[in-house]
């Protein structure tokens, strides 16, 4: 049996991270950053470790049927795409900033919409 660490260092910002976190059994994602690491396809299945490895950017959050909210990763080296659960120790202000992005940079000029 595999012996899961501690923590872990981001890869992104570089901080010391614990792999304890409050409301998920499996941190993957660094709370200050918010950025992962591709090393699993499924929550915990690390023993069968995806052999890409490249850094995860968040660029969404999307919400689950109960209001639960899930980060949004994409990675980086081979482009594939996971939902992650948040912690409750993740920063609120990235998570907020990550969910606005799109309402802060609409496709459209924001002058449409006074004359609709």
């Amino acid at each position: 049996m595999a012996r899961v660490p501690r923590s872990f260092r981001c890869r992104h910002c570089r901080l010391d991270v614990s792999t304890s976190a409050p409301g998920t059994a499996h941190r993957n994602h660094c709370p200050y950053c918010l950025w992962s690491r591709h090393v699993d396809d499924a929550p915990g299945d690390r023993e069968m470790a995806d052999l890409c490895g490249s850094s995860m950017e968040p660029i969404a959050v999307s919400v689950r049927d109960r209001g639960e909210w899930v980060l949004v990763h994409r990675c980086t080296g081979c482009g594939s795409v996971h939902l992650n659960r948040t912690a409750g120790d993740d920063s609120p202000l990235l998570l907020v900033q990550i969910a606005v992005g799109p309402l802060a940079q609409p496709p459209f000029p924001l002058d449409l919409l006074g004359q609709l």
